[in-house]
């Protein structure tokens, strides 16, 4: 194979480059099949432990687990030649450095994502250190932190007093200081989450963050309209996935019971 055939993937590097040039975009992905799909169309696909909510039909993402996400990670990176592949870091991964450490060196060696994400507040920022300084490329998620829900008390918006901008300000700095290439801010404030990214020089990615960030991502069965529960304001629904397949699948059912699936072209 000559060099020119080998399709490169888009790096960490190149998401940097990105702030205040172009907005960034991301979509998660859990297996091969969708995975396909986005690479390439997006800049980064995030396998996020939201695959335990919208894949495996949990109430929460908190039951997910490091062999689950580097499962389904594997699946995503076989789908993937150009889009970069960030792994999420599943509760209970990160408490500590040398965990945090343990953890995201079984997912480099395990799959091919070229980057990790952890959700964190103050606590986190030694982990981020540990990882840097081992070569491991770090997305940190902070604002509504899904894996916080039980001890904050529910899905709750941040960023309404001048208390909490000023700390997720300071927190966003000292992620960036820490060497972490971008940062995933969710369920903040748009005019808070505008001054977020303003007061760093990496990616701020958003999620219910409003417009004035460097980039989006969303959940793909959200934007798709295969999660049918319920659908958060934040969402925009791109098609109405599940009505589609659904009605796919009643032909399907249709054309089997009145003989007309196989048809003879369809035969051996």
């Amino acid at each position: 194979m000559s060099m020119q055939n080998i399709t490169k993937s888009i790096t960490t590097a190149q998401i940097l480059k990105k702030k205040d040039i172009e907005k960034i975009t991301m979509l998660t992905a859990y297996d091969a099949l969708m995975a396909k799909i986005f690479d390439g169309e997006v800049d980064m696909i995030l396998v996020g432990d939201s695959l335990q909510m919208s894949f495996f039909g949990d109430l929460d993402t908190l039951s997910s687990s490091l062999d689950k996400m580097i499962y389904h990670t594997q699946a995503v990176c076989n789908g993937v030649k150009k889009s970069l592949v960030i792994c999420d870091m599943p509760f209970g991964s990160t408490t500590i450095p040398k965990l945090a450490l343990k953890s995201a060196i079984r997912i480099y060696k395990e799959t091919k994502a070229q980057a990790v994400k952890l959700e964190i507040g103050f606590e986190g920022l030694k982990s981020i250190e540990m990882l840097v300084k081992n070569g491991i490329a770090v997305m940190v998620h902070i604002g509504l932190k899904p894996q916080f829900i039980r001890s904050d008390g529910g899905y709750k918006v941040k960023g309404k007093t001048q208390e909490s901008v000023e700390s997720l300000i300071k927190l966003a700095q000292e992620i960036e200081q820490k060497g972490a290439f971008s940062i995933l801010l969710e369920g903040v404030k748009a005019e808070a989450a505008q001054q977020i990214t303003q007061s760093v020089k990496i990616p701020v990615i958003g999620i219910g963050s409003g417009v004035n960030v460097d980039g989006q991502v969303l959940v793909w069965s959200d934007a798709f309209g295969f999660f049918e529960e319920f659908r958060p304001k934040f969402v925009r629904q791109y098609l109405k996935g599940a009505e589609l397949l659904r009605q796919s699948v009643r032909q399907y059912v249709e054309d089997v019971k009145n003989g007309s699936f196989p048809s003879e072209r369809e035969s051996y």
